[in-house]
Parts: structure tokens; C-alpha cells; sequence
């Protein structure tokens, strides 16, 4: 076990005090609301699911309701007791910087349980482009302003931002297409139709690996046990950049703290076993487990951060 798996797990274990009816919770079927199918999140809620409905003997049902402002307008009008969950990545508390009469406050309604993954975003390029690093790809860009497209998903997704993160940071012009999915950029990045993606590191392995698309920098602030030997776009020319998409669960507010606390346990004891890590692996996540207060924090500072990037870019919804 590594040192920061081992620091988590000793938080979450010790001084743990439950009262008696969060130690007989489930007593019924649980909900995990979600966004659309087939996304980081969607991932995250069935490993969660299937893992707790063994260990609870309860069933734990995923409830798939799509990538916009219904899932948390769900978990801030649900009960606090447990029976409605939220699983979701970080576009879920930058909704409110991007579109107007949000139906949540993402820090006053809901409670914190823990982030469970995070998926790295990679910067990668079309081997026609004329940059073999990160520190050319800028020179290029700064050279040529507005000659350089990137491929993104829709407004404000984890590749969206991540191409507006580097440009802000970096001082350049690269002009963005698009798309309504990643996997559609991703498709027109193999075919040299766009030349620059931030797409997540599990989709596009095979693409490096076969030649067709070109490996710049991982954007996690530190080298990533998915790919560690490709470098971090902070060490490789902007200090201080990090780009990932986040997963994390939450309860509604108010729910009370024994429960949080066991909910807490037993999601971050279902994540670190082996074989579900290695599942998050497969898929392109990194397992993190933190505890809800570090969560909460966590969730404050993307909002600062991103919502600058989002205000000074001019983003808006689609």
C-alpha cells in the first residue's frame, strides 16, 4: 500500500463514532443520481454501486438523469437521510458559473463525501503538428496566433476547460471546435481535422501508442501513476498548470455527520480494494478517497479557479 493510500485510509478508520441508526443504514433500496451514460461519472456510480449493493445487501439502483442541472436540482430537493445520493464530476459545481438560475448551490446544498476519481486529462496533437513538446507547442501557437485549433466537448466539460486553462496560462491563441461528445473530437483529431485535444488519458492510449496521435504532457499536477512516464505539463514549459476531470459523491446538505461518516467508510473502503482499483485503472482513473472536509475544500477551490478561467474567457452554457 503506498504512503498516501495508507494516510487516508488510517483517517477514515480511526475515531469514527456512528450512532445507531447509521450503523443500520440501508434499511431500503439507495438511489445514485448521476449524469448521462457511459461518462466518468456514470463509470464511477456502477463500480460504486454493484460494490456496495454486495457489501450492504441492499440494493443500490444508478439513476442516469444527464449532464446538465437535474442531477443536483434532485439531491438538493431530496430528504437527508441517505436514500439519495449524488455521483458527479466537477461540471456539476461550475454549472452555476456558465448558465444563469442554476437550481442548486453546490456549496449550500449539498454535503460532501468524498472525491472518488480523478481522470487526467493528456495534452496530444496531431503528428502533423510542428511541436514535438509542450514548450514548442506554445512557441508555435505564440508564432502563429489563431493558426491552431483544439478539439473540445461541450461547453465547460473537463477538455474544454483544459484547452482554456493552457491558453490563459500560456498567453496564446488557439482557436477551439466544437463538438457535442469527446468522441467525436476525438475522431476528427485522428483524421487531422483539428490539431490540439486535452482529451482523458484512458481514450486515447491506443492512439498514442499506434502513432496517430502525438503525446505531449499528462495535465495532472503531478506525473500520473496511469502513464508515469510521460511528463506533467507543469515540468514541461507551465509551472503550475493541472487539468483533470473529478468524480466525487455527495449526500444532500444537512444530512447528519454519523451518516456522512459512514457513508464515507464504506465508499472509500469499496474503492481501495484491489479489485476495484484496478478497474478505475483500466478505465483511466486514479482512485483518491479523500476525506469530505478535504472534498468540500477541494470543491471551493475548482469553483475559484475554473470560474475565473470561465468569467475571464467569456464562456457561456450552449
Amino acid at each position: 500500500m503506498q504512503l498516501r493510500e495508507f494516510v487516508f485510509l488510517a483517517g477514515i478508520l480511526s475515531g469514527i463514532t456512528l450512532d445507531a441508526s447509521a450503523q443500520r443504514y440501508p434499511e431500503k433500496p439507495v438511489r445514485l443520481v448521476t449524469g448521462a451514460p457511459a461518462g466518468g461519472a456514470d463509470l464511477v456510480a456502477r463500480l460504486v454501486a454493484a460494490g456496495l449493493s454486495e457489501n450492504w445487501a441492499q440494493q443500490v439502483i444508478v439513476d442516469n438523469r444527464g449532464n446538465g442541472a437535474i442531477p443536483g436540482q434532485i439531491l438538493a430537493r431530496a430528504q437527508p437521510d441517505g436514500y439519495t445520493l449524488l455521483v458527479n464530476g466537477s461540471n456539476i459545481w461550475i454549472l452555476p458559473f456558465l448558465q444563469n438560475h442554476v437550481p442548486y448551490d453546490p456549496v449550500k446544498d449539498f454535503s460532501t463525501i468524498t472525491l472518488t476519481a480523478s481522470f487526467p486529462n493528456i495534452l496530444v496533437v496531431h503528428p502533423a503538428v510542428a511541436a514535438k513538446s509542450v514548450r514548442e507547442l506554445i512557441a508555435l501557437a505564440k508564432a502563429k496566433p489563431g493558426s491552431l485549433n483544439y478539439a473540445s466537448g461541450p461547453t465547460g466539460s473537463a477538455n474544454h476547460l483544459a484547452a482554456e486553462i493552457f491558453k490563459a496560462m500560456a498567453g496564446v491563441d488557439i482557436v477551439r471546435v466544437s463538438y457535442k461528445g469527446s468522441a467525436a473530437a476525438l475522431t476528427d483529431l485522428i483524421a487531422g481535422q483539428v490539431q490540439v485535444m486535452f482529451p482523458n488519458a484512458g481514450a486515447v492510449t491506443p492512439y498514442i501508442k499506434s502513432g496517430r496521435l502525438r503525446v505531449m504532457a499528462i495535465a495532472s499536477a503531478q506525473p500520473s501513476t496511469l502513464a508515469p512516464e510521460i511528463p506533467t505539463v507543469a515540468a514541461s514549459g507551465l509551472p503550475g498548470y493541472e487539468s483533470a476531470t473529478t468524480v466525487g459523491m455527495f449526500a444532500p446538505a444537512r444530512t447528519r455527520a454519523s451518516l456522512i461518516a459512514r457513508l464515507h467508510q464504506d465508499i472509500v473502503r469499496l474503492i481501495y480494494t484491489p479489485e476495484v482499483k484496478e478497474k478505475f485503472f483500466n478505465a483511466g482513473a486514479e482512485v483518491v478517497g479523500n476525506t469530505p472536509q478535504q472534498f468540500a475544500a477541494t470543491v471551493k477551490s475548482d469553483m475559484a479557479r475554473l470560474g475565473k478561467v470561465i468569467r475571464d474567457a467569456g464562456i457561456r452554457g450552449e
